[in-house]
Order: C-alpha cells, then structure tokens, then sequence
C-alpha cells in the first residue's frame, strides 16, 4: 500500500513538474490561471485515494445539509427547468473540514462602494477577468460560483435523510448561507491575483451617498446587460420597489414617482423599520426557524429579506424580462450578475449591525449551528462549513470599514394628527367591515382584536407585540408584494414614510420546486406566516391601549390578484 502511495506521488511529482514548463512558456497570466484552473482540479481527485481528511457521507439527522449525490434539474421558475449541478458529483471529491484562517493574519477590510480608488478597481477588474476565463470544469470560475446560488434557491439538492429540497431562503438560513457564499468567493478572488487581503466592496444603498448603481459597476468588466436602464445613474434606488402593479395590463413595474430628495428620505425611514422598529426579535430579523425533515420546513422571511434584499433585486434587474426581471430580479440567475455580491456584502454587514444594535443576541439551537454547507476555496478544496463557523467575522478576518446609520434617527411619523386619526377609527368601528374574502385582489381591511393591553415597559421589554398575516398562499411561485397598515385613515396616500407602515410582503419567484418521489414529480409549496413587530407602532400612534386595530393589507403586485390569505392574529414574542 505504501510503495502505491510513493509511486503515485512520483507520478504527480513528473506531471508537476512537465506542466510548469509549459506554463513558463505561455505568457498570458490568463491562459495561465486557465489551465492551472483544470490541473488543480484533476490533482485533489487523483490524492483522494492516497490520502483523504474526509470523504462525504451522510450527517446527523438533526442538522440540515445538502444531499451532494441528489443534485437534479430545478425550476427558476414555473416555465423554466434549470440544470445548474456541477459538472462532477461532489460526493466523489475529498473533503476537508474548514480550518479558520490563521488569527494573526490581516484583516481584509471590506469598503463601501463609494469611496474605492483606482488601484482597488484595477486588482478587482484582474481578479474577476480572470474567474470569467476559467473554464466551468474549474469551481473557482465564475459561472460555477453563479450557479451556486441557483443551486440552493431552486431546490436542485435535498436535504440529507429526506427527500425535501433544501432552500437557503425565507428562513434562519437566509443570512449564513450567503455569508459562506461571499466568504468563499472572496478568497478565490483574492487567490486568483496572490492578494491574501483582498476584500470585497458593500454597496450600501442604505445610506444616501450610496442609493445609486455604483460608477464602478457600469462598466465592463463589472457590467451586467441584463439591468433595467432606467435604473441607471443618478436613479435613486427604491427599497420599497414594486412589480406587476395590480392596477396595469401587462408586467410593467410600478415606479414611485419620488424626486430624488423624497425617495432617500423613504428609504432610510424604510430601513429603520427594517432595522429597528419591526425587528426587535431574534426571528423577526432572522427569518422562521427551519429544521431538517419535510415536517420541520417552514416558509417565513425575515424583515431585511423581505426587503430591501428582495426589492432591490428586483429593482435592478432587467425590464427586457418583464415577467421575472432576470438576471437580478430572479434568485436562479441573480449571481449573474457581478453587482450580486456586493448587494450581499451589504446584507451581511448589516446582519453584523443589526446584531450589535440588538445586544448581540444568538440563536443557540444546536440543530441551527450545526447545519452544514460545502465550499470550494481558493486551494480548490472541498470545505464542509458549518453555521456556527461563520457567526465571527473576525475568526474569519474581515471586517467592514464603518459608515454611519442615518437611518437611525429616521423613525417615521404619522400620516394624520393622531386626534383626526382616532375620530375617523371611530367612525369606521359602526360601519360595515370592508373585505373580499381571502383574496388579494384588492385593499382587505379588517379589525383585529388584542389580547394584551396596557402592558409595562417591562412586559415590552421582554415581549415583543407581533401582527401576524398568517397562511399566505402564493399560487405558481409568482412575485407578490403587499404592504401592512395599522389604522391607516386614506390607505390611497400610505407608503413606508409613514407610521402607520408595519411591514412588507415581497416574495420573488425562485421557481417551482420539483422533486423526484416514487417516479412521480410533485410540486411542493409551502403557506408563509409574515410575523411583523408592532409594539413600537402602537405606542407611536397611541393605540398601545385600544382593544383592537384596524390592520390594511394593500396589493402592489399583480401576482396578489390569486394570492390568499387565511387570516391575521395577534401574537407575543420574547
């Protein structure tokens, strides 16, 4: 066995040494990461006989990882079958459990988009040059870290143990997973061009000198051609951005109509909510907990999710595809897209901020942390990644250059003067209830009682009032969008500048997800619960002791028209 090993390495050794020659001779550095790309692909599978830290192999029932050998056609959307497996089953490649970088390393320092220089451009520009001339055989390319993300938001793995496909989305899952994502698409970048401390910009279209596309993304080779242009410089972007508005013909999107100056105010009040006010609770923010098995998937996106994630998605992406607003605008082909990752950088640095701003609270449930992913780095190792890997950005060594919050100190403000407000509620209390069933074809407005009233700051302290939209059925994987009023007197007039805003509904068509059960392909959709944090809400329009509240759900999407709802509630949350 030993004498195969040492014959083995030999062979390797000469192969080596014959390859370097040729690369010598080739003076084009792209060309050059070309073909290592491949031979370092080929030279981990050959060793994997030799020697192997770990091979894949089915983990704990408990924790959630994908199924490496169940990689299979997805849906990115309903009329769209997608194939975005590697080109080799990973179950056959050696793996490595993930080693924390070295602490005494460097931190990368990842800058906001606005304020990079010449020089960082140009080793970004050479770094991603190069992942786009790498071929696809090669993980590290750019079209297999696309693929990535279409590989684990249209279903293509199951989960271990089960037959259920394994999402990234609308749960606890969402915020960790792309971690791990950029994380590892960082060093490969910063492998590819030898810079140990390269890091990737944020665009922080949270703050205003970054609500446009940044300069350095309009040209190649960060372009995208599938954008919307409309959309382009000096565009402010909208975070509150709605498609298919229910009220136009055709797939058209719905602009605000907001100058300049009025659209950043609506988007840093939009922030605070989403930060602050309607996230004050570990799965407000996080999204529902979602735990291995078809019986533990659960369907419930958290407040940063909802949007801005999902609504610049669909802002950026392009108006040529009206249905689905492709690359951006669909999770199967959004990493297209080089403007992605820094979109994400972003979500990511505010899932630091919002943790600090929340006293640095944890989900400690071990079947959360020990959900597992797996990874190419820039070695072209296999990594198995846990979630609790990922929770210190400084184990990892990176870390975001500050910019301010001002969205901070823009808590919103009521539509009406408070007195006007409650004579109008008053008046409403005798009149008939004004609802169209369950479906959302048009403005539902109902009473929903409270079961808690006058509660003490402790009591709030520890409790968090939440309005429940429950039982939400999107038909068909369609983009749906609503928003949630509290005693709202002209719903004509509300968006999220107001106080009277609780939250948004924004669910983006990832496509149906098919999975092979006994040769028969079913389609599997799950009912979403939108849990929205009130108790701020209330207390700002002096309704903390009234018995019940008027709670308005308007549609801002054609894809409302078959969406139901099964009911609202009022639940508590610590």
């Amino acid at each position: 066995m030993e004498a195969k090993k040492l014959g083995l390495v030999l062979g390797i050794s000469t192969i080596v040494a014959a390859f370097t020659m040729v690369l010598h001779l080739l003076e084009a550095p792209q060309v050059q990461h070309a073909l290592l790309g491949e031979f370092n692909f080929i030279i981990p599978a050959m060793l994997k006989g030799a020697s192997s830290s770990g091979k894949y192999q089915q983990g704990k029932a408990g924790v959630l990882l994908p199924n490496l050998t169940s990689c299979h056609e997805s849906m990115g959307r309903s009329d769209l079958p997608v194939y975005c497996c590697p080109p080799m089953n990973q179950s056959d490649v050696a793996f490595i459990d993930f080693q924390f970088p070295d602490p005494s390393l460097p931190l990368r320092v990842r800058r906001p988009t606005h304020l990079l220089d010449e020089n960082y451009i140009a080793k970004y520009k050479k770094a991603i040059t190069i992942m786009k001339s790498l071929p696809d055989t090669d993980p590290r390319s750019y079209t297999r870290q696309a693929n990535l993300h279409c590989l684990f938001c249209t279903g293509a793995y199951n989960q271990q143990h089960s037959n259920s496909p394994l999402n990234i989305h609308r749960s606890w899952l969402f915020f960790p997973w792309h971690r791990m994502l950029i994380y590892f698409h960082e060093r490969i970048l910063g492998g590819l061009i030898g810079d140990d401390t390269f890091a990737l910009p944020f665009w922080p279209w949270d703050i205003p000198e970054g609500m446009v596309i940044p300069e350095m993304y309009m040209k190649a080779p960060f372009f995208h051609e599938a954008r919307d242009i409309s959309h382009f410089p000096p565009s402010v972007v909208d975070l509150d951005y709605s498609c298919t508005a229910p009220s136009s013909d055709d797939y058209g999107c719905f602009e605000s109509g907001l100058g300049p100056e009025d659209q950043v105010y609506t988007n840093l009040v939009m922030m605070y909510n989403q930060m602050v006010a309607g996230a004050k609770k570990m799965e407000l923010f996080m999204g529902c907990p979602y735990k291995a098995g078809e019986g533990g998937s659960c369907n419930g996106p958290g407040t940063l999710e909802l949007a801005p994630h999902n609504t610049v998605h669909k802002w950026v992406g392009s108006n040529l595809n009206p249905g689905s607003r492709e690359d951006m605008g669909v999770f199967y082909s959004a990493a297209r897209d080089p403007i992605f990752y820094p979109h994400h950088a972003n979500i990511d640095r505010l899932w630091e901020v919002w943790t600090k701003l929340h006293g640095n609270k944890v989900i400690t449930d071990p079947d959360w942390l020990d959900s597992s992913f797996f990874f190419y780095d820039e070695k072209l190792l296999l990594n198995k990644i846990r979630i609790r890997d990922v929770l210190s950005i400084t184990r990892l060594r990176y870390a975001y250059e500050n910019v301010d919050f001002p969205w901070l100190n823009n808590r919103p403000r009521p539509s009406v003067p408070l007195e006007v407000a409650r004579n109008v509620l008053k008046t409403r209390q005798n009149a008939k209830l004004q609802r169209n069933g369950r479906f959302l074809d048009s403005t539902l407005r109902t009473r929903v009682n409270r079961p808690k009233v006058r509660r003490t700051k402790k009591e709030k302290d520890e409790e968090e009032e939440i309005l429940v939209v429950h039982g939400i059925d999107v038909p068909e994987e369609r983009y749906v969008k609503f928003d949630v009023y509290v005693n709202v007197v002209n719903e004509t007039l509300m968006n999220p500048r107001f106080r009277e805003f609780a939250g948004t509904f924004v669910h983006i068509d990832p496509g149906v997800i098919r999975v092979a059960r006994e040769a028969n392909l079913e389609t599997l959709r799950k009912k979403t619960d939108l849990k929205l944090g009130i108790s701020e809400l209330l207390e700002d329009l002096e309704a903390d002791g009234d018995d019940s509240i008027w709670v308005t759900l308007v549609p801002r999407s054609k894809g409302c028209f078959n969406a139901t709802v099964d009911g609202l509630r009022i639940e508590y949350i610590r």
